[in-house]
């Protein structure tokens, strides 16, 4: 059966560059069937749903519905998690609500957790009494197969052969973006994406964020960045050999006259600095985005140059 994760290994599509971008994530527990627009479209009442939705459009927050591996029961309780992941300011925090009471979570000021401000999550008076998170890393594989059957032919077995090795952390979610990058996680405090991913992957994944420190292996970026900027941090990070999560910073330089590659602007903590030249390129061979669609011809950014500046001090 052609799956479209398939025809993007076969053709060797590059990875970096390629995850879905948000300052903050919302991830929300939804044990039971999910829709291809999850929001809206399982037990969650989608009335809520789509105020979620209009309440975080704009704020930089990506909201997400997670649930064990696995079927599980029904609970009294869901477990909420907010996490920043801007480099020197991030916090991820957690949460118990009813599960009858969901409606609660519109009260959070979305805009300000959005900016990296917590207030809102922390303070019971909006509805949600959080608390700092000090567990395993979050290991969020996409596991939705409403919305591509490769999430759910790929993705599940990966999040259930993590839960029962007892693995802490691990989430399925309802979509992270790039199906044909399946099996797709997200990783947690740091934001990093990883695109066909393994059990040994996903470990190694999480060993490296225990540690403050991003695995290169399948890293598809972090999403705190456009895509053209992920693809300009991973190339620094693979030519420096830098593994702290929180060594860089990365910022799309304005744009020259003419059709001149987007300049992108990598520091380093220790004041190195790269400047990467990102082209966008049109791949050669038709790809189908996701199961069931066309093949089409994507597009991607690389690294046409990259280039060692004099430290800043």
């Amino acid at each position: 059966m052609s799956i479209c994760a398939t025809a993007s290994r076969a053709l060797g599509e590059p990875l970096a560059g390629t995850a879905a971008t948000a300052r903050t994530w919302l991830l929300i527990e939804q044990p039971g069937p999910w829709g291809a627009k999850a929001l809206t479209s399982s037990r969650l009442d989608p009335g809520l749903g789509r105020r979620l939705e209009e309440a975080a459009r704009g704020t930089g927050v990506r909201l997400g519905l997670i649930r064990r591996p696995g079927r599980t029961a029904p609970t009294p309780t869901r477990r909420v998690f907010a996490a920043h992941v801007v480099p020197g300011q991030g916090w991820v925090h957690e949460a118990s609500i009813p599960s009858d009471d969901a409606e609660r979570l519109l009260a959070l000021d979305l805009k300000e957790l959005g900016a990296g401000n917590a207030a809102s999550f922390l303070d019971e008076a909006h509805g949600v009494s959080g608390t700092p998170y000090t567990g395993a890393p979050l290991v969020c594989v996409c596991a939705n197969g409403k919305r591509d059957r490769c999430c759910a032919l790929l993705g599940r077995p990966l999040a259930a052969e993590l839960r029962a090795a007892g693995t802490e952390g691990v989430w399925e979610v309802t979509h992270l973006g790039g199906h044909r990058f399946s099996p797709t996680l997200l990783v947690l405090p740091y934001g990093y994406a990883y695109g066909r991913a393994d059990a040994a992957l996903a470990l190694a994944a999480q060993r490296a964020a225990a540690t403050g420190r991003v695995l290169l292996d399948g890293c598809r970026g972090r999403s705190v960045w456009e895509r053209p900027e992920q693809v300009a941090e991973l190339a620094v990070r693979a030519a420096a050999g830098e593994e702290r999560a929180e060594a860089l910073t990365v910022r799309a330089l304005p744009p020259g006259e003419g059709t001149a590659p987007l300049q992108v602007r990598v520091d380093h903590a220790d004041g190195r600095r790269w400047t990467a030249e990102v082209v966008r390129e049109v791949a050669e061979d038709a790809r189908p985005e996701s199961c069931g669609a066309a093949p089409a011809l994507t597009a991607r950014f690389e690294v046409a140059r990259l280039t060692a500046e004099a430290p800043s001090h």
